[in-house]
């Protein structure tokens, strides 16, 4: 497995064959650029392929799981189809990657997770999130439709109302919240976010490893019957970076005000 050419994920091995990965961006709240995001999509291959890994944990560094996709790379890719095109197919990769990661992933979000960084948050076999964590995925108050992980994994996870509500509104839960719908598997105080995911990282570990991983291979089945919708909603996603209101979204997050969408302005 090639650690040392990552350049935004940090690696750290643990007994019993876990693997701590910590987005570490932290002056970037962990905010996924271009290196980030392909690093993402990557490392569950890696992490598959490794024999010295049963079980991956995922963090982020400093106060923030990660805050989704950086600003920059949303208005370079704003209207550029070479750019919404790769990001199409890196985006599949990303979530199922880590569907068909053998390997039980448990995430550790120990501070905000929006966006793309909630995709490994919540695509997880086990998610332990903070309390105060708040989660949530704001596609549509940036002007594009909600892809990335959202459509696949929110309507399992919280059900169909819960999933159109915060997918239509992009209004953001804590961490208690989630698990009192069932959006992560326990909300815990947040100086125990880590210490918890890696408890049950090595329970995972030191478990029989052909009937757990076995075990996910057949739960993750309701996630591919559902990848039509997931590749749906990437597809629309990249379109709407093609149109008007993601310039807009993110002229007014630079300038922190509310959006003032063409689209609602017509």
């Amino acid at each position: 497995m090639g650690l040392d050419d990552y350049q935004q994920l940090e690696f750290s091995r643990r007994p019993n064959g876990v693997l701590l990965i910590t987005l570490n961006r932290p002056e970037k709240y962990n905010a996924a650029d271009e290196v980030m995001h392909a690093e993402l999509a990557r490392v569950w291959k890696d992490v598959d392929a490794d024999p010295q890994t049963r079980v991956a944990v995922v963090t982020g560094a400093g106060k923030a799981f990660s805050a989704g996709g950086d600003l920059g790379m949303v208005e370079r890719m704003a209207g550029d189809y070479d750019r919404v095109s790769h990001m199409l197919r890196e985006m599949s990769d990303l979530v199922y990657n880590i569907i068909d990661c053998e390997k039980p992933i448990v995430s550790a979000i120990n501070g905000v997770a929006v966006g793309a960084g909630t995709v490994a948050a919540l695509l997880a076999d086990v998610a332990i999130a903070a309390e105060d964590a708040r989660i949530g995925d704001g596609h549509v108050k940036l002007g594009v439709a909600a892809g990335d992980h959202a459509a696949i994994i929110w309507p399992l996870l919280a059900g169909m109302a819960k999933a159109r509500y915060h997918l239509l509104t992009g209004e953001m839960i804590t961490g208690a919240e989630a698990e009192r719908i069932g959006m992560v598997a326990k909300a815990v105080p947040r100086d125990q976010v880590l210490d918890e995911a890696l408890r049950v990282a090595d329970v995972l570990a030191t478990g029989s490893q052909p009937a757990i991983r076995l075990t996910k291979k057949a739960l993750n089945n309701w996630l591919r019957a559902a990848g039509p919708t997931f590749d749906a909603s990437a597809a629309y996603e990249m379109l709407t970076f093609l149109g008007p209101d993601v310039v807009e979204g993110a002229a007014a997050l630079r300038e922190k005000r509310p959006p003032r969408f063409p689209s609602a302005n017509a």
